[in-house]
């Protein structure tokens, strides 16, 4: 449990309005998300900013290294990106393979099933990280953006550490830049697009 106060800390000192904590798979070992839930609140959560709407999903399996969204949770998603809004998903595990990380065994078991109802939703943006490497994937116009580690030393190869700024530009609605920030000094910015699909 002070592990999670600690991280509470850190995360209250990003400076803005809206946050979505949603647990990695660590988190969920030895009963690890009833700390969670008593540090951040619920696993699963739905937050609005103006036009856009995140949508954090518990994906972890306690004990297990292994992801799972939930049958159970598919209704609760689609009714919460029910709407003409910059749709963002966030949740830990990846939901396709990611390049230069070895034999891959830890996407979710219904990662299938999870992109066909997102994309069906209408999903502008997934969020996700788990293999601390970077990765952006387009799949049918839905952007998946893999984000790497940022304070951690358990690295691939030479992959530095790094983590995420996303900027939408929410009078476009949708126009949106991934910029990845090194832990080391310096950024890129690897992703530029203006929402191509028909709002739904």
């Amino acid at each position: 449990q002070s592990e999670f106060k600690r991280a509470k800390s850190h995360i209250e000192k990003i400076e803005c309005d809206k946050k979505v904590v949603i647990p990695g798979n660590h988190d969920a070992r030895n009963v690890g998300y009833l700390g969670f839930e008593e540090i951040f609140g619920h696993r699963s959560i739905i937050e609005k900013c103006g036009e856009i709407t995140i949508v954090g999903i518990d994906s972890t399996q306690p004990d297990l290294d292994d992801g799972h969204v939930g049958r159970e949770k598919y209704g609760w998603i689609e009714k919460s990106l029910n709407s003409n809004d910059f749709k963002v998903v966030a949740l830990h595990h990846h939901l396709i393979s990611i390049p230069k990380t070895g034999r891959e065994r830890q996407i979710p078991m219904d990662a299938g099933d999870v992109l066909e109802l997102l994309v069906r939703c209408g999903v502008d943006l997934v969020l996700c990280g788990h293999k601390h490497v970077p990765w952006i994937w387009n799949l049918n116009g839905m952007i998946i953006a893999n984000a790497g580690t940022a304070c951690t030393n358990r690295v691939k190869w030479n992959i530095p550490q790094s983590f995420n700024v996303i900027e939408i530009d929410e009078e476009e609605k949708g126009t949106i830049k991934i910029y990845r920030m090194y832990s080391r000094g310096g950024q890129e910015l690897v992703l530029e697009k203006k929402r191509d699909r028909a709002a739904k």
